[in-house]
């Protein structure tokens, strides 16, 4: 009987540090996912590093910060529309992007986007030119 009892404390005891590594590993994961896309906030870099593509981008009065992120994603201007989301927000453009039409390039960051749409120029159409941030 009394190994029966060593052998169940044993097995109990087992079974409790491997769900204790099983969180850990977890919250290791969950920690460098967080990180990732934080850092990815402050340093995401353009789609292409060269010359890129002109896209035409039309934004309609009164799109919201995800529905113009899944515009430029589904352009291919940005990678990620919930972190262009979260640039957005946290940037001093957030409520003042206008509607228009405007040609944005992929050699473009997400800053460099957000301040040609929230620029005061009137024209129908806005094409400027802003020179690539250097994010190395």
């Amino acid at each position: 009987m009394d190994f029966n009892k060593a052998l169940f404390g044993f097995i109990r005891v087992a079974f409790s540090i491997m769900i204790a590594l099983l969180v850990l590993f977890a919250g290791i994961k969950i920690c460098s996912i967080c990180y990732d896309f934080g850092y990815r906030v402050f340093t995401e870099p353009a789609m292409t590093n060269s010359d890129g593509q002109d896209v035409l981008v039309q934004v309609e009065k009164g799109i919201s910060a995800e529905e113009l992120g899944q515009l430029l994603e589904d352009k291919g201007l940005v990678r990620d529309h919930n972190l262009f989301y979260l640039q957005l927000k946290l940037s001093a453009y957030s409520g003042h992007i206008k509607p228009g039409i405007y040609t944005l390039n992929t050699s473009m960051t997400a800053k460099d986007m957000m301040v040609i749409m929230s620029s005061d120029k009137s024209d129908e159409e806005q094409t400027q030119t802003v020179e690539p941030s250097d994010t190395q």
